[in-house]
């Protein structure tokens, strides 16, 4: 059903993306939109994981630099049928991590200090499953699509404003292309964003077998986050929706302008899975490593 949703909502971007450049030019302007598309999807398919990487300043690490960081991503790697990713280390309080990569074979996965030093073994086990899940769905090509489709339709939307004010409802018309239309991509981008959220969990739960460690690991995240400035993170807003939690202040809630599902629905839903109803602190326990 998750998949299904974001296609719809990847349908509804393009379309929005091609409605635009026909108003600004006619058939001529919807190709010319299409083909602008598809060379931003094609340098952010080769370079966004780099760019990602390079603004949260992530450092590369290894079984000798990060002996027991890289053993658990291992062990997960090979739950889940993965690849190993390449595994980095962001020098941040914050606690978060995310997932890189145009596929399987090129993924990256970063954590920041903040998170390997709050987390206990088995709940960074669940944190880096919920990635690896991003990996294994292809999430991260699915959100670098339509975070260019959103950058690529407020420019347009801009065009529309300067070109096409004498038709399609002259002045007013264009303003309110300018003003609307980069609204409806992010409300669509977010949706996306939220969707591929739960199905992670989802997934990231059953690579570790123990849901109740991420629903631990999550319980910590939400309030570690909400105490810790992440200055990379609020420089570029855009990246928000590949952390594992919004790394940005002031969108708690799960409303239609947040990235991430309510946390509290997200350990509801992870208790579920795991027959926990009791609604009492999760715990988190056992041997990894």
């Amino acid at each position: 059903m998750g998949f299904a949703r974001t296609a719809v909502l990847l349908a509804a971007m393009t379309g929005l993306f091609l409605a635009i450049g026909f108003l600004i030019g006619g058939e001529a302007g919807m190709i010319l939109a299409f083909i602008v598309a598809l060379a931003m999807n094609a340098f952010a398919f080769w370079n966004s994981d780099k760019m990602v990487l390079r603004m949260h300043k992530a450092r590369e690490v290894d079984a000798g630099t990060a002996p027991d960081y890289v053993r658990i991503v291992r062990r997960l790697s090979a739950n889940a049928g993965l690849p190993m990713p390449r595994t980095f280390i962001i020098d941040n309080p914050q606690p978060n991590a995310f997932a890189t990569g145009r596929n399987p074979a090129n993924a990256g996965v970063a954590a920041t200090t903040g998170l390997l030093n709050l987390l206990s073994a088995e709940e960074l086990a669940g944190v880096m499953a919920h990635e690896l899940a991003h990996v294994k769905n292809r999430d991260t090509l699915t959100m670098t699509i339509t975070a260019t489709f959103a950058g690529a339709i407020g420019m347009l939307a801009n065009f529309a404003f300067f070109f096409s004010r004498g038709r399609n409802g002259g002045l007013l018309g264009s303003l309110a292309i300018m003003i609307l239309a980069p609204m409806a991509a992010g409300l669509v981008q977010m949706a996306i964003s939220r969707s591929r959220e739960y199905e992670a969990d989802r997934m990231g739960a059953e690579i570790c077998g123990r849901p109740l460690w991420l629903a631990s690991a999550l319980e910590k995240l939400d309030l570690g986050v909400a105490r810790t400035r992440n200055p990379e993170a609020e420089a570029n807003p855009a990246t928000a929706h590949l952390f594992i939690a919004n790394p940005l202040h002031g969108e708690r809630a799960d409303k239609l302008f947040s990235t991430h599902p309510d946390m509290t629905n997200r350990i509801a839903r992870l208790r579920e899975m795991a027959g926990d109803q009791s609604g009492h602190q999760t715990t988190a326990t056992g041997p990894w490593g």
